[in-house]
């Protein structure tokens, strides 16, 4: 029992410091509402966190299993751990900036069955919906649905549910993609040509989501009325991951404008170019 309580304190412990020295989005998934009473259907949100988680993008904290959590910090309130230095404060747990809220409208598991009755296996098939609400101002994204192929053959319930979730892994991704366009900024200026910049380095590499051959658009900001208003002043290249933290990147145009703002200490911005 210590030691699972350890555990937990140590998990909360590392959120809190992780979400203090990390410059990713922090993103929430709740707890998944359902059309269908299935004990499969917390795989729908396990699938959402693992392809948010894997694409290296965001600090993701699971609401799914948030109550346990919060019993934990309930617990520690008491005489047992008064003179505790572990003891982790509620007022500090992780804040997520934006909530994925889903919904799921359909589940279908098929009993495939031999001559004789006897079954022969499982398919599986899930429709849900996704949307993402902004936590401070309560806006939220137009709700995306999604649908999974009829999964194969498989020998439970379970796997086929989880091979039929398989299916929209790259659906998912190229949702988030959309939804958070994902950026950099420009930290410095290794090569100039022409008096104009040839090479840069930007602020995330790999450890971001980052790879070699990505583009990304530069934009100047200026806060006009209070609001960021972006223009395009260029375009680049990653040619280099420098790391897990930066990326080296060629300059295909816009090379005298990005160093003249560079230099005069304007703010730029550099968003990953999604092909559609």
């Amino acid at each position: 029992m210590k030691r699972t309580i350890s555990l937990v304190i140590c998990l909360v412990s590392s959120l809190i410091g992780y979400s203090q020295a990390d410059s990713k989005p922090i993103l929430g998934v709740a707890e998944f509402t359902s059309e269908v009473n299935s004990k499969y259907s917390s795989a729908v949100a396990e699938k959402v966190i693992e392809v948010v988680t894997n694409s290296k993008r965001f600090t993701v904290v699971d609401r799914t299993s948030y109550d346990k959590v919060k019993k934990e910090l309930e617990f520690q309130k008491t005489e047992a751990f008064l003179d505790s230095k572990s003891t982790v404060k509620q007022d500090v747990a992780l804040a997520a900036q934006n909530m994925i809220v889903g919904h799921i409208v359909k589940m279908s598991i098929y009993a495939m069955k031999n001559s004789d009755g006897s079954i022969n296996g499982y398919k599986a098939s899930v429709a849900f919906n996704l949307k993402v609400n902004e936590v401070e101002s309560g806006k939220t994204t137009e709700a995306q649905s999604f649908q999974t192929a009829v999964s194969p053959l498989m020998l439970s319930p379970e796997s086929a549910i989880n091979e039929s979730l398989h299916s929209v892994e790259q659906n998912l991704a190229d949702y988030f993609v959309k939804t958070f366009p994902l950026t950099s900024k420009i930290i410095k200026i290794i090569a100039i040509k022409k008096e104009a910049a040839n090479i840069v380095l930007i602020a995330n590499g790999k450890a971001y989501g980052f790879k070699e051959g990505d583009k990304l658009s530069v934009e100047k900001i200026e806060m006009l009325e209070g609001k960021p208003y972006p223009t395009q002043i260029g375009e680049i290249k990653i040619t280099k991951l420098a790391g897990e933290d930066f990326s080296e990147c060629s300059v295909s145009n816009g090379g005298s404008s990005i160093l003249s703002s560079f230099n005069a200490a304007e703010k730029l911005r550099c968003t990953l170019i999604v092909n559609q």
